[in-house]
């Protein structure tokens, strides 16, 4: 039964994003969010005039992540080391993002058919001209149930999917998506382990470009 249940439960996960330390944007559930809610999601904030402080004010900074995540680059996912994929959530922690619900087949890295128009605004808001130049982190998370190797390969794979889904059919750079999976180990909900909200791909916009105004 307990692995009837976990297979069970890990019919789904949740694309999502951070858009700063405070704020987010989420969708959760809908499965007809559009490009532009994404697009909106996933552009660079603007900071105000005169702001020095923080690390997308820093050249210094911006300077080391442009190089960390060059390291990063056309690594197949599970050749991440468990520090790297900690720096890219300490850098993921502050950037723009989304909420989408992502379905996958049962027990499976495929994405369901009812959760393809999700995916294809997806590919649609990251082909826009807007968007040119940026790196897109994508990021795979299970929920607590089951074993951390089984939850972190099904993390992987599933970030891998979308990866792939978005370059064949959008013609992605795979250069400027970055995949990593967590399995268990950074639940969005930690009172709740094997809460569905848990099941996610975390897809960040890592431009440290920001605009001012």
């Amino acid at each position: 039964m307990t692995h009837f249940n976990k297979f069970f439960g890990l019919k789904a996960m949740t694309l999502t994003a951070a858009l700063s330390m405070t704020a987010s944007l989420a969708f959760a559930g809908d499965t007809n969010v559009s490009t532009n809610q994404i697009l909106d999601a996933l552009k660079p904030r603007p900071i105000t005039r005169g702001l020095s402080v923080g690390p997308q004010a820093d050249p210094t900074a911006q300077a080391k992540e442009a190089t960390f995540l060059n390291t990063v680059r056309n690594r197949q996912t599970r050749s991440l080391s468990m520090g790297e994929r900690d720096q890219i959530a300490e850098l993921a922690a502050t950037k723009p993002n989304i909420d989408l619900e992502i379905q996958f087949d049962y027990n499976s890295a495929d994405i369901a058919k009812t959760s393809v128009p999700s995916v294809q605004a997806l590919g649609k808001a990251l082909s826009d001209p807007s968007l040119k130049g940026s790196t897109f982190v994508v990021a795979g998370h299970t929920d607590a149930i089951g074993t951390e190797a089984y939850n972190q390969g099904l993390s992987e794979r599933r970030a891998d999917t979308i990866k792939k889904y978005l370059v064949q059919n959008y013609s992605l750079s795979g250069n400027d998506l970055v995949t990593v999976g967590y399995g268990k180990t950074k639940l969005k909900d930690t009172a709740n382990g094997a809460d569905p909200i848990n099941r996610r791909v975390q897809v960040v916009n890592m431009d440290t470009k920001t605009a001012s105004k």
